[in-house]
């Protein structure tokens, strides 16, 4: 059985590797469209806002990429939906 504390640590380092992933997934996309190289699936993209909405967000504004899709609107609510659960979580630890 895991401790707690190792729990405690493990899960925040994953959810901050999952964000900075989606970041750089969101560069490599921008950067295969400039280059005319293979691109990564929009469904694909869109979970990895779903999973890690901070990166892709931040990557969407940084690098202008999938700005004017409609379904990438959803990312924001995605970083809004994060913000409340991490906000509930904060909360039920103090």
């Amino acid at each position: 059985m895991i401790p707690i504390i190792d729990i405690a640590i493990v899960l925040p380092a994953l959810y901050v590797l999952v964000n900075v992933g989606a970041f750089f997934c969101y560069a490599h996309d921008k950067r295969a469209a400039e280059h005319g190289a293979w691109r990564t699936k929009e469904s694909t993209l869109l979970l990895l806002a779903l999973l890690g909405p901070f990166g892709a967000y931040a990557a969407m504004r940084r690098l202008r990429h999938k700005t004017q899709k409609m379904k990438f609107r959803l990312v924001p609510v995605f970083v809004l939906a994060h913000a409340a659960g991490l906000a509930v979580i904060a909360v039920s630890l103090f």
